[in-house]
């Protein structure tokens, strides 16, 4: 069966760990949408809401993405280990492809990207006034916390990648719907989503967004080629199904 775990590692164990990080993301995705109650964050009050911010986007895909890991686990639990065909090696296909295209480089662009801009200068990206919004600790969990969350998944379960034109090409259409969906919101409403945005020359912001965009590929080789080196030192052991 396509499903693969590190060897020592039970598939049960898996499934704990998938379920404790589902259910963190959860409680992070309701701490954040719980900030409307107040009506104090910036985002509830503007045209498209959290929706314009590629964190929150973030937030939603792990959220999913771990919610297909537990779906896909309680599968293979389910599932005769015999079966190769059908739900199963669908739901494999699902999730291997929505961590190797989608949550693994959109989870570090969004941590690497964040703390840059903020140790270059945090008023670009999270003005100081957000301090007294967002709880340090949900910050934390919206930009820190998901690194070692993907590394761990990496570890635990082994992902096939996709050809990288498929790949790359994905990555370029997510980029594009985004880049495309951020300039909407200024058309629309006369803001900009992020700060940084707002002080750019329109040359500079081409040169911004482009480099923001190109950006993904060399994150998702990056990605690939870890993923490589933490599986090849298990490739003199048989995986387990």
């Amino acid at each position: 069966m396509a499903q693969t775990v590190r060897p020592g590692v039970n598939l049960k164990l898996c499934l704990l760990v998938h379920i404790t990080v589902f259910a963190w993301y959860v409680f992070i995705l309701y701490s954040n949408c719980s900030l409307d109650i107040s009506g104090r964050h910036p985002g509830a009050r503007t045209y498209g809401g959290r929706w314009k911010y590629l964190t929150f986007i973030n937030l939603v895909m792990q959220t999913g993405f771990f919610a297909v890991c537990v779906i896909t686990d309680v599968a293979h639990l389910v599932v005769p280990s015999r079966s190769t065909r059908g739900t199963v090696l669908f739901l494999v296909s699902a999730r291997d492809g929505l961590f190797t295209v989608l949550a693994a480089p959109v989870g570090t662009f969004v941590c690497a990207s964040f703390w840059s801009l903020y140790a270059y200068d945090r008023e670009l990206v999270y003005p100081k006034l957000i301090d007294h919004i967002i709880p340090v600790w949900l910050n934390h969990a919206l930009h820190t916390a998901v690194m070692p969350l993907l590394l761990l998944q990496m570890y635990l379960q082994h992902h096939r990648h996709p050809s990288r034109p498929k790949a790359i090409l994905s990555l370029a259409l997510f980029a594009s719907l985004y880049l495309a969906w951020v300039l909407w919101v200024r058309h629309i409403s006369g803001i900009w989503v992020y700060p940084i945005m707002a002080r750019l020359s329109p040359l500079g912001l081409v040169l911004f967004l482009a480099i923001a965009s190109v950006s993904m590929v060399p994150i998702y080789l990056l990605g690939e080629k870890l993923s490589h080196a933490v599986w090849s030192t298990a490739g003199d052991q048989k995986l387990k199904k």
